[in-house]
């Protein structure tokens, strides 16, 4: 019979793993101790080596293709067979991508997830199989059948987010401390959110509200299009473009087409705030913060967004290192790899619907132009050629 459960998945990976191993070492296979019955299946079906499937949400985004990148690299260096795809934001792509990929043998998968709730049917093709399954950044929801979390902590991303646009305004200081020459307002600021479907979404938004809430409740900062709810001011899909467009529509109605004073945007994502300067920038505003140009927060550290900074015309990104994501993640099929329990940082922050899912949660940095260069160059993120350049160089 097979097992099932967590440790029944573990026992299965460890069994491949063993199976490798004595292979390596000449010694056959069989007798007392030696996998057996479905575990010596999986063994056999990847030849002896864990095998782990890779899915990231797209190519579109810059982090993602680093995220896919690092951790190909960090589990080849490991020993791992890899298979990376990415989906190209189309989910019937990712679910067939992940269907292949437990056809090709996978012994454990690792989802970053284009929509939390669409993956049901490969989940429980894995669970059957005692496939473990990793969500890599974005949760999976409504499944049993997802093993473990690594992320960063989303909560406080938005907390940096709004914390980042309160500054900016002159509020408060970096720390989020209230300055007693802060200006009494009112400020009109707008508001934007990730996609519906991403589970991290709403995190994001909820973290920067905690923070934000108490200056629109008594007056200081006051949200002139009233569209203060997340489903009101959700960007599908993260994208660009549609965060541009909804941009220019609240300058349309409601700034008088650029006439009207603006002081910030709360913006959840690098790309999302460069649709929404675009058109700021267009409608008037700027094209600098010195000249004008409203406070634009944003995350990823996008290399486009990094040189905004550094420019003066983006204010804030929240930097959240692929490099460190990578690495746990590697080190939690490590673990699975020799049938033993990941380490867990968080066991019940992030409930998918069905069960708390045990989650690994890292720190992010919040970047200023006046850190930018400790935080990303220094530290060999990017080069101070790609930031003048505004692109990755080769």
């Amino acid at each position: 019979m097979k097992t099932r459960g967590f440790f029944g998945k573990m026992a299965t990976v460890a069994a491949t793993f063993a199976a490798g191993a004595l292979a390596l070492s000449g010694c056959a296979g069989g007798g007392a101790g030696g996998a057996s019955n479905s575990d010596s299946g999986a063994a056999a079906s990847n030849g002896g080596k864990v095998k782990v499937g890779v899915a990231m949400p797209t190519q579109t985004s810059e982090r993602w293709i680093a995220d896919g990148n690092a951790v190909k690299e960090g589990l080849e260096a490991a020993g791992y067979e890899v298979d990376l795809q990415f989906a190209n934001d189309d989910i019937p792509t990712q679910t067939q991508q992940i269907d292949q990929m437990i056809t090709n043998g996978a012994t454990i998968l690792v989802i970053a997830s284009i929509d939390g709730t669409a993956l049901s049917s490969q989940l429980d093709t894995a669970g059957s199989k005692n496939i473990p399954v990793i969500a890599y950044d974005r949760l999976i929801r409504d499944n049993e059948n997802v093993d473990f979390y690594v992320s960063f902590d989303n909560f406080k991303v938005g907390v940096a987010q709004g914390n980042a646009l309160l500054f900016g305004l002159g509020l408060t200081d970096k720390d989020g401390k209230k300055l007693d020459n802060a200006p009494k307002g009112p400020l009109n600021i707008e508001l934007f959110a990730g996609s519906p479907d991403d589970n991290n979404a709403k995190f994001f938004f909820d973290g920067a509200m905690s923070v934000l809430k108490p200056y629109l409740d008594d007056g200081t900062l006051v949200v002139k299009s009233g569209q203060t709810s997340f489903d009101q001011v959700a960007i599908l899909r993260w994208q660009q473009e549609v965060a541009q467009k909804r941009m220019e529509d609240l300058l349309t109605s409601t700034y008088g087409g650029g006439s009207e004073p603006l002081a910030g945007v709360l913006s959840p994502f690098d790309g999302i705030s460069r649709g929404i300067i675009t058109a700021l920038q267009g409608a008037g505003y700027g094209p600098a913060i010195k000249d004008g140009l409203p406070i634009v927060t944003g995350q990823d550290a996008e290399i486009a967004s990094t040189k905004m900074i550094a420019d003066g015309i983006q204010q804030s990104t929240i930097f959240k290192d692929t490099r460190t994501l990578a690495a746990q993640a590697v080190t939690v099929i490590k673990a699975m790899a020799e049938g033993k329990q990941p380490e867990a940082n968080d066991t019940t922050t992030y409930n998918n619907g069905v069960k708390v899912v045990p989650s690994y949660l890292l720190e992010v940095e919040t970047i200023y132009a006046d850190n930018l260069k400790e935080k990303l160059i220094d530290s060999g993120y990017f080069t101070q050629a790609d930031v003048d350049a505004g692109v990755v160089k080769k």
